[in-house]
């Protein structure tokens, strides 16, 4: 049986997931290249349920007794989203024909999925998403805070994997390397822009 305590949390779990950011613009990339797409999807699904139930338990608490997580994750996340956009401005400025998708050819599976990692626990946002306001709003329902979190976590799955598999129907308009490039670009900016909010917030 659906109980407020899941639909709520499915409601809430997806406004918080679908602004554009740097896990899902990931996402789309692979989806976008067929690389890898059911294990990146499971990766990010995975790991925000992971949070879900930490910030449900109670985990927030830890957090806010080791006041020193924050700073090193951010600037973790900001060195790591520098990087990551940097590499995709390069793509995006020497990108060629090479960039036309095709079976088989892309980067190794261990490469992917470390990439995928890091743009999920070296984000600190997603642990303010998913561990302090979905753990928060979860005590609204005493007694069915893990119903909460499951409503959280399903919106999640849903998502990731509409986003990865969605992709294949824009796989026409990336056949030309001209929209890689402009893609490249625009992640390149996203990514940037995420790493200026990381270093210059107070």
């Amino acid at each position: 049986m659906i109980t407020t305590a899941y639909t709520t949390g499915f409601s809430i779990g997806l406004s918080l997931i679908v602004a554009i950011g740097a896990q899902n613009a990931f996402v789309l990339r692979q989806g976008l290249r067929n690389e890898h797409v059911l294990a990146v999807a499971l990766t990010c699904a995975l790991s925000d349920a992971l949070l879900i139930f930490f910030g449900v338990s109670g985990f927030q608490q830890i957090l806010a007794s080791a006041p020193w997580i924050d700073p090193v994750m951010r600037y973790a996340g900001a060195a790591f989203l520098l990087w990551y956009g940097a590499r995709s401005l390069h793509s995006a400025v020497t990108g060629s024909s090479s960039l036309v998708i095709t079976q088989g050819a892309g980067l190794p599976f261990s490469t992917v999925i470390s990439t995928c990692l890091a743009f999920t626990w070296l984000n600190p946002h997603v642990y303010l998403d998913t561990v302090v306001l979905v753990g928060t709003l979860s005590t609204r329902f005493p007694g069915e805070e893990l119903i909460f979190a499951a409503g959280a976590s399903t919106a999640s799955l849903v998502f990731f994997f509409s986003l990865a598999y969605g992709a294949t129907y824009l796989r026409p308009l990336f056949a030309k390397p001209s929209a890689w490039r402009l893609l490249d670009t625009c992640i390149a900016l996203i990514m940037w822009t995420i790493a200026a909010t990381l270093l210059f917030e107070v």
